[in-house]
């Protein structure tokens, strides 16, 4: 919702830095970010502002003035600085020329504050506020397209797109944080230049990619996405999705059901709990991806219908692949991938029932994210028969029920073998080598087939258990 503007919302600190800017014969303007979200009615965490002033001139006006400057950004015209704990950046007027080859502009600093606005993303990122006068800066329209809730860019978006291809990312992803529309002829340049989103790093299409995903709205960013063909280049497996009816032969394609398991799961986090903390992207990304294995699985059934066998087992290892492509981080690609392989495994527990013990592997084989496999499996039902849909809600609030019990009594997170591993080598008098494991893992099973085991009957199980291994004899 776009709100009048507010001065009083702005730290004293930008007013002090524009006295001192001018009273050294310079300019300086907030711009960009944080004077969009003064009429979005935010508290913007960046302070951006532009300036005549050179790198030089910049570090000459805040040198006593700041608690600690640096100059990593020095080559491209930009101080970094700290006042009274307050993370400021000041660049020089840019007017940025680039290789259409490259993904790396000829840095030129500008003369004009109009022409610094003209080289940014999106008309409401190029607005700026005069310091210390408070005057609005607006050539492009920023605050009317806020307005209308319309992205566009300052001069035409294929030299935009073409000077950071980037900036397609962008638009996907401020239509997820702001629920904006992409104007046609943005929309239309996305489309005609999505293959120069191969230019840029995997690490920078990785970055926006977590920003869109965790917006407010993110199915209308991954629509835009898929739409203009870019996920074609980043997320090649969602738009896939699209060729493949669901399971249940509705008019939805799998692509629309992920949509709405994604919205489903955004609804979920948190709760009263508190469990999983909103935006949470190892969820909300695990929602989005969780079917991609159905194309590659798809099968044409005698009776007419079509199954997907494995799915989850084939989804999880292409979302691994996918995020490490995209340079994600270890244990967020184990944690997505993990949530991918589970999300079918409740199925079926409302109509045969678990024993104790499949509930027990339940909660092992998730570990960390067993709080976000509930909610993943809660948002995969979109069915709209309403007794199903009631009938599987029904089965997983027993389901937790008994989670949660289990969990009391057998701290189920750290499960272990009743004997450790010198405990089995003492018994069996063996030294350490693979069949130690081997018998680990045969203790470990009976610990989540009957429980707790005390030590004595852990130790008949083992010698019995070592009894039957006959290569083992002496």
């Amino acid at each position: 919702m776009v709100k009048l503007f507010d001065p009083s919302t702005l730290d004293p600190i930008v007013l002090e830095l524009g006295e001192l800017f001018v009273g050294a014969g310079h300019e300086l303007s907030l711009v960009g970010g944080p004077v969009r979200d003064l009429f979005l009615g935010r508290v913007s965490p960046d302070l951006d502002f532009t300036s005549d002033a050179t790198p030089d001139e910049i570090i000459a006006v805040v040198r006593k003035w700041a608690d600690t400057y640096w100059e990593i950004g020095r080559e491209y015209g930009t101080i970094g600085l700290r006042r009274k704990g307050l993370t400021l950046e000041v660049t020089t007027y840019r007017a940025d020329a680039y290789d259409a080859d490259s993904r790396k502009p000829e840095v030129v600093f500008g003369a004009s504050l109009e022409d610094d606005l003209l080289r940014r993303d999106f008309t409401i990122n190029a607005m700026a506020l005069r310091l210390p006068s408070m005057e609005l800066v607006d050539p492009y329209g920023g605050v009317k397209d806020l307005h209308a809730g319309v992205l566009r860019t300052p001069g035409p978006p294929s030299t935009s797109f073409s000077d950071d291809p980037l900036r397609m990312m962008r638009a996907a992803r401020f239509a997820s944080q702001l629920k904006v529309q992409v104007a046609p002829e943005v929309s239309q340049a996305m489309t005609d230049m999505a293959e120069r989103i191969k230019m840029i790093s995997a690490e920078r299409v990785r970055d926006e990619l977590i920003k869109l995903i965790c917006g407010a709205h993110p199915r209308a960013g991954v629509d835009l996405l898929v739409e203009t063909g870019l996920a074609g280049f980043v997320l090649p497996e969602v738009p896939a999705l699209k060729l493949e009816i669901d399971e249940h032969h509705r008019h939805k394609d799998v692509y629309q059901h992920s949509l709405t398991v994604l919205e489903q799961a955004v609804e979920l986090e948190t709760g009263d709990d508190g469990a999983v903390p909103g935006p949470d992207f190892v969820l909300r990304f695990a929602a989005l991806l969780h079917d991609v294995g159905k194309p590659a699985t798809r099968r044409f059934e005698p009776s007419g219908g079509v199954s997907f066998r494995h799915h989850e087992v084939v989804g999880a290892k292409l979302t691994g692949r996918r995020m490490k492509a995209l340079r994600f981080d270890n244990d967020s690609i184990k944690a997505v991938a993990r949530l991918v392989e589970l999300h079918m495994r409740f199925y079926g527990y409302g109509e045969a029932g678990w024993t104790d013990s499949a509930v027990r592997r339940y909660i092992t084989d998730a570990g960390p994210v067993l709080e976000r496999l509930h909610r993943l499996t809660r948002s995969d039902v979109t069915t709209r028969n309403k007794r199903k849909a009631d009938r599987l809600a029904f089965a997983y609030d027993d389901l937790e029920i008994r989670i949660g019990k289990l969990q009391e009594q057998e701290e189920l997170e750290s499960v272990r073998p009743d004997l450790n591993g010198e405990q089995i080598m003492g018994l069996l008098g063996i030294k350490p080598g693979p069949v130690v494991g081997r018998a680990y893992k045969f203790l470990l099973n009976e610990r989540m087939e009957h429980g707790p085991l005390e030590a004595s009957e852990a130790e008949r199980k083992l010698r019995a258990w070592w009894a039957e291994q006959p290569e083992y004899a002496e």
